[in-house]
């Protein structure tokens, strides 16, 4: 098998194959950054418990229109925007933690999500929610997550420089007072709508059970290679688009699911970069280069 027949006549034969690369560039374009900034704020397993809270929205909207990315996207920004309203009211009203009270309403969210597929829709209902099809996404779906990629880094490129001040002080916008604590308040707010966006954009390929991992594996891994924040959100956003196109082969090639080839594929990407990167990595830990002398 040629080099072509391999990697580029999938995607020139197939239009379904075109538009899941389109999905898969567009999803790389907010996920990166987004996942980024969860890292860097230390709020990894909050987007694991957030991909989680959009089922039950990601259900609803299923069963009433079937495999159609607005219903279901709409229904799953809903439900997690809820969740994430509640866990930080909870939090600010009460002495529990924000993580305990995303932790609370997100397994609330993920058994009600479930009950409402398994009592109104078959298996292959349940399998198409939690586990997703990129395969199938039309034209609608595709502008869908087109849009939230878009409206995510114009939103990001306008609160820059507060979302960047969050990720190593949280406290500090809130803490100063004034305007600048009421800016802090709505900078995380619309950091968690932006993490709920890319969720919503994110399940159609991956399902609501692995919609983070093209979100946070590739940001993982650019730990490894890069320190800057702005090198940091290219190198995700290259190595989740390398990802999809990686698992988007191996499920063609291999007839794989491909949710679970372009996480595995991301999986693959975080393991070697764990060994081989240039900024804290195993090989650096273990056998550092020598120093230059003058």
């Amino acid at each position: 098998m040629t080099l072509s027949e391999l990697a580029i006549d999938p995607f020139l034969e197939f239009a379904f194959m075109r538009r899941a690369l389109a999905a898969c560039l567009a999803l790389s374009l907010g996920c990166g950054p987004v996942g980024v900034m969860l890292v860097l704020r230390r709020m990894s397993l909050m987007g694991d418990a957030m991909s989680h809270a959009v089922l039950p929205g990601a259900a609803i909207g299923f069963l009433a229109a079937g495999l159609s990315l607005w219903a279901m996207g709409i229904g799953g920004f809903l439900a997690g925007l809820a969740v994430a309203l509640l866990a930080g009211l909870v939090s600010r009203v009460t002495s529990l933690r924000e993580d305990a009270s995303f932790a609370a309403f997100y397994l609330i969210s993920l058994a009600g999500g479930v009950l409402i597929v398994s009592l109104r829709g078959s298996n292959i209902d349940l399998m198409h929610v939690l586990f997703g099809t990129i395969l199938a996404v039309d034209d609608d779906g595709l502008l869908l997550v087109a849009g939230i990629a878009t409206a995510t880094l114009l939103t990001l490129a306008l609160l820059y420089r507060p979302l960047v001040v969050e990720c190593f002080d949280p406290g500090f916008l809130r803490a100063v007072g004034g305007s600048r604590g009421r800016l802090g308040a709505v900078c995380h707010l619309i950091f968690l709508v932006l993490v709920v966006l890319n969720l919503v954009g994110g399940f159609q390929a991956l399902g609501t059970l692995m919609a983070v991992g093209l979100m946070m594996l590739p940001a993982a891994s650019a730990r490894f290679w890069a320190e800057g924040i702005t090198t940091l959100a290219l190198t995700a956003m290259a190595l989740a688009f390398a990802s999809g196109v990686g698992g988007l082969l191996l499920s063609y090639h291999l007839n794989l699911p491909s949710g679970p080839a372009i996480v595995l594929v991301a999986g693959a990407g975080y393991l070697l970069s764990l060994s081989l990167g240039r900024v804290g990595s195993l090989r650096i830990r273990w056998f550092p280069g020598r120093h230059l002398e003058a």
